[in-house]
């Protein structure tokens, strides 16, 4: 019974990744630096830098799994973008 409570409750969050200033839909809580890549056209051979709501800056290894939260982002919220 409880894991059909969760299941319901992950099936009404929207997902949404900012990717260079243009905004996404995503379908789950994760998303991997190569799902970034694919989905923001970002070329291969140039690092894909998170950038925080504090304004910092890493870069992501390549096989980074990130977790997002769910919903739009009003004010400052992790972006991605090309190295």
């Amino acid at each position: 019974m409880e894991v059909a409570a969760k299941k319901d409750q992950k099936a009404g969050k929207k997902f949404f990744v900012n990717i260079e200033g243009k905004e996404y839909p995503w379908e789950r809580e994760t998303i991997t630096t190569q799902e970034i890549r694919i989905l923001g056209d970002l070329p291969a051979e140039l690092p894909v830098i998170q950038e925080s709501p504090d304004g910092t800056e890493r870069t992501l290894a390549e096989d980074e799994v990130i977790v997002i939260q769910p919903g739009h982002r009003h004010g400052r919220a992790s972006k991605y973008k090309r190295g």
